[in-house]
């Protein structure tokens, strides 16, 4: 697969500034912390994402406009959430600004759920899931930091995982920083479960 072309395409503040529906949709979000920006940027192979050593540093609802040779669609990166160091009032605009963009009628393929390998689903990321399965979104689970388990335990600490209920479209990935060959195995994993979104949405309106 050759490499995806990206661009940021636009940056939403409020939901007067989310662009219209164009392209089709894969939202990356997490648990602040988890990771997200580094992922986003080893994925598409560029420094595009802000990273910050500050949790809940994404305020906004990223739009990257994604060329995959024959697959285009929006990469769209979802504010943090979880970060108990915000104020109240500011974590209830976050909430409002997601719920407005999952509101609308967008063309959502579904999410890509970033979980912390080490940890697994936590109550915040329950919380998340229990939220989506209200949008009736789909979800791909891809696993962050994985590079924090030794090689010698990895294996069984994803087995457990998978025992403890993992729902994911795909076998859920695990990725360690910026690892290129594992990028590649989640690119090929993202428009496997694109190009078969798009065939059930298809399929159902025929």
């Amino acid at each position: 697969m050759a490499a995806w072309k990206s661009e940021l395409f636009c940056t939403a503040f409020n939901k007067g500034q989310l662009p219209a529906p164009a392209l089709p949709e894969i939202v990356f979000l997490g648990r602040s912390n988890v990771g997200k920006s580094t992922l986003i940027n080893a994925l598409l192979g560029r420094r595009i994402a802000k990273v910050s050593s500050k949790p809940g540093k994404t305020r906004s609802i990223n739009f990257y406009g994604v060329d995959a040779g024959a697959d285009k669609f929006f990469l769209v990166d979802l504010p943090g959430y979880g970060y108990a160091a915000c104020g109240v009032q500011e974590r209830r605009s976050w909430w409002r600004l997601i719920e407005d963009y999952f509101g609308q009628k967008r063309k959502i393929s579904y999410a890509v759920h970033l979980i912390d390998f080490r940890h697994g689903p936590l109550a915040k990321d329950r919380e998340l899931i229990e939220w989506l399965d209200g949008w009736e979104v789909p979800r791909l689970v891809v696993f962050t930091k994985g590079d924090k388990i030794s090689p010698g335990k990895r294996r069984a600490q994803y087995n457990a995982l998978l025992r403890a209920g993992i729902d994911s479209l795909l076998p859920p990935f695990v990725t360690c920083g910026v690892n290129d060959a594992e990028m590649q195995k989640l690119r090929e994993g993202i428009i496997e479960a694109l190009r078969e979104m798009i065939r059930l949405d298809e399929v159902e309106a025929e």
